[in-house]
């Protein structure tokens, strides 16, 4: 696989190292994995389920499926057969193998956009476009569009008129639409809507896919722990490719997911750890000189202080705080950094004290 891009993070590694020589060690705000622990009704659910000697299902367990569609119906207004629901061993992997799922030619994602699409539309063999624009895509053939929101890096919300003509648009050409939708549960000064609610898809789920994760919003990025669902046709379709390839969720992480998605009490707890968090970074990040823009759902701040990313980065990493550069999610990018929210409320406080 010689056309894939070197993985970005592997040049942030010089201002890792003169970040972690501040006396006062590094926040590394640069990488959105969670530093809470797992909640203690997830951990007590795995652990019950340890003993698992035989092969799980790919399709998961039937509670697995009625917890994620209970979830989906509680929190989104979203109504879909536990049926069509398909747990993913992480949400990662199947925006990475999705193309290739689909046999797609050409695949479409947004200008800023986390790179695993890219990633997995090289991984296809397939044409990688990145707009944010249906016009500008012109007549050939869009075999697959995804959407992200909120948007990583930029904390952006499509609102449901834009989401609307999106799908319209799509099903005018025969275009499967995913939509990543791992922090919907994070909205701040806007709440985001799923392309699977009525108000966007008309009550009905054809060609469309939304993928959630369990990573943010129930501290499982260890776990590997994320499900698809939508169109019970294309649903199917991936249920059978992945049960030829193995992609089975392990049995302990079934159970904990189960767990996990039953409960809103931890989600709504870690939504308030990170809102506080958020609270005290924000103001010190605009009184340092940065500008946030969007930002108005997710786990990061896309802020810019009007020079190159990568001198940003620097500075930064003189005072001990790594961040990421925004041209890691595409060119447009080149004068913005991502900063994470995802450290401990001592780690955050540091960085407080040190932009002052």
């Amino acid at each position: 696989m010689n056309n894939l891009p070197d993985f970005p993070w592997d040049r942030l590694e010089p201002y890792k190292e003169r970040a972690l020589a501040h006396p006062d060690g590094i926040v590394d705000l640069s990488v959105g994995t969670p530093v809470d622990s797992v909640p203690e009704v997830v951990r007590n659910a795995l652990v019950e389920a340890a003993d698992s000697p035989g092969y799980p299902f790919t399709h998961g367990t039937k509670a697995l499926r009625e917890a994620a569609a209970g979830w989906l119906r509680r929190r989104h207004g979203v109504t879909v057969d536990q049926q069509d629901v398909l747990p993913l061993i992480g949400s990662k992997e199947f925006v990475a193998w999705l193309p290739t799922y689909l046999g797609a030619g050409r695949v479409v994602f947004p200008e800023l956009a986390y790179p695993t699409y890219d990633v997995g539309a090289r991984l296809a063999g397939a044409v990688a476009t990145a707009s944010d624009s249906t016009l500008a895509l012109g007549p050939e053939r869009v075999d697959l569009l995804w959407v992200n929101s909120p948007g990583n890096p930029t904390g952006r919300v499509l609102p449901t008129e834009h989401l609307r003509k999106v799908v319209s648009w799509a099903r005018e050409r025969g275009t499967i639409v995913a939509s990543d939708e791992c922090y919907i549960e994070l909205g701040w000064e806007e709440e985001p809507i799923s392309i699977l609610h009525p108000d966007v898809c008309g009550g009905s789920h054809e060609g469309l896919l939304a993928v959630h994760s369990l990573s943010k919003r129930s501290n499982l990025a260890g776990y590997r722990a994320g499900f698809v669902t939508g169109d019970p046709v294309l649903v199917k379709r991936l249920l059978e490719t992945r049960k030829h390839a193995g992609m089975m969720m392990p049995a302990p992480v079934q159970a904990a997911v189960t767990a996990a998605l039953a409960d809103d009490a931890h989600a709504d707890a870690q939504r308030e750890l990170y809102a506080a968090r958020r609270a005290l970074l924000r103001p010190a990040l605009e009184q340092a000189g940065w500008q946030i823009d969007h930002s108005t759902a997710g786990l990061y701040f896309w802020a810019s202080n009007g020079q190159n990313a990568w001198d940003q980065v620097s500075k930064l990493s003189e005072i001990g705080i790594l961040v990421a550069p925004g041209e890691f999610y595409g060119a447009a990018g080149g004068r913005h950094i991502r900063i994470a929210v995802t450290a401990t409320d001592e780690r955050i406080s540091a960085a407080v004290r040190r932009l002052q």
